[in-house]
């Protein structure tokens, strides 16, 4: 047993001793230690996928099933007195298999929930082990190492066991009062199922991209409690630069009644040696709804305007247009798409803590008649896929334990049915999602 595999050991054992004594952490002041945090979450996680046209799964039998426990540890120490401050962040997550199956398991590449050797086998555990050094002067922070950015542009995923994060170097200036800046250069990313990182990149749609480096800048304005705006750039060395503008809104009619809604914008075009090919395209999405009491409605709107997939990092939450959802993004060639949406809040209702959403999306007119070769898909024929549809159906449940010594603890159901024709999956998703945050400096 290696030292990454203890280590992670470590801390479910840890977690599981520390218990409701470890709820009672305060808010911490000014210096190395008075500032320092550690918390531990363990995330159960069952995923199963049925393609229903048995396709899309290494398992080749066209339904996978995965059940998996993971123990994320994070420590994040203040910063030292003086005028320019320092100090360290560090993790320690451990993945630790439950059930595969014989035959169950593999949803295929970077979706399965646990590595894969080379047999087609998943792994008893697997680990990872990061860190970074950080300063603040003033209000500037810079962290150099592992970090974990939050951006429209550039974001680490965690919609698995285990997050990615990405190594380099991040500054976050919030100088001027409603405004955040924030910028970082990154030159390798891993993926929620691997313990190593990847010196490059791989992106959603194309894969694998022999790019060195990826930065961004840009940031989030907060006009005042009803408006936002942000705005960004990136670029993926050699294979892209992005912009996005987006804007959120939240305006009260009544005591319980709020008009909300936003708007997003992205625009791609190639960059340098055209890793991913010749592309310029771009791609909105809006949406409208209105909050009354315990109910929310939303009614979404997305369109690609461009000849390619709109693509964006393996893995990561750097996309958010409104039609992106659970398992569709609805982000190809020319499509069309709508979405409404539905949440309730049990608390109005007696039950604080239990919360519901139910969506429908569906897209039209996919065209790759005019993609390039990175991005192109063809029917059997060798003939470019025109005229394609799909359509998403998302069922979901939460509930946060409110008191008592499971308090924080969450339970999730995430169900997703799509259909589609040539160029997508037919398939029904489940997740079951439960997390049991601790506090434990």
């Amino acid at each position: 047993m290696n030292n990454r595999t203890l280590l992670g050991l470590s801390l479910l054992a840890l977690s599981i001793s520390t218990g409701q004594a470890a709820m009672a952490a305060g808010e911490k002041g000014e210096g190395f230690i008075e500032g320092s945090s550690l918390t531990i979450l363990n995330r159960n996680l069952y995923f199963n996928r049925d393609f229903r046209k048995g396709q899309s799964s290494s398992s080749g039998n066209g339904y996978s099933e995965e059940w998996a426990h993971g123990v994320i540890g994070r420590f994040e120490s203040g910063f030292t007195e003086g005028t320019i401050g320092f100090g360290v962040d560090a993790f320690a997550m451990l993945g630790l298999k439950l059930d595969t199956g014989d035959g169950r398991s593999g949803a295929g590449g970077s979706v399965d929930v646990m590595p894969y050797n080379s047999l087609g086998q998943a792994e008893d555990n697997y680990s990872k082990l990061g860190g970074a050094v950080k300063t603040r002067f003033m209000d500037t922070e810079i962290k150099v190492g592992d970090v974990f950015p939050v951006s429209p542009v550039v974001q680490y995923g965690d919609a698995r066991l285990l997050p990615e994060s990405f190594r380099g170097i991040t500054v976050l200036n919030s100088s001027v009062e409603g405004l955040s800046l924030q910028g970082g250069r990154l030159h390798s990313m891993s993926q929620p199922n691997t313990s190593s990182m990847r010196d490059g990149f791989a992106t959603f749609y194309a894969g694998e991209v022999d790019s060195p480096w990826i930065a961004y800048f840009g940031g989030d304005y907060t006009l005042n409690d009803n408006v936002g705006f942000s705005l960004y750039t990136s670029r993926l060395k050699d294979a892209w630069n992005q912009y996005y503008a987006g804007t959120t809104l939240s305006y009260p009619l009544a005591d319980d009644v709020a008009l909300i809604g936003g708007l997003n914008y992205y625009k791609a075009v190639d960059e340098g040696r055209q890793l991913l090919g010749s592309f310029d395209n771009n791609i909105w999405s809006g949406k409208v709804g209105i909050q009354f009491g315990a109910h929310t409605v939303l009614v979404g709107l997305q369109r690609n305007n461009g000849d390619d997939d709109f693509d964006y990092l393996r893995q990561s939450d750097s996309i958010y247009l409104d039609n992106s959802i659970q398992y569709s993004d609805f982000n190809s060639p020319k499509e069309k798409s709508w979405q409404v949406r539905y949440d309730l809040d049990m608390e109005p209702f007696g039950v604080p803590g239990l919360s519901f959403m139910t969506r429908y999306a569906q897209g039209w007119d996919a065209d790759y008649s005019n993609a390039n070769e990175v991005y192109m898909r063809r029917d059997d024929n060798g003939d470019p896929l025109t005229n394609q549809k799909r359509w998403e159906r998302d069922i979901e449940a939460k509930y946060v334990v409110q008191s008592g010594s499971l308090k924080d603890m969450s339970f999730r159901i995430r169900q997703a049915t799509t259909r589609a024709t040539d160029f997508e999956s037919d398939l029904d998703e489940f997740r079951l999602i439960v997390e049991y945050p601790l506090e434990v400096l």
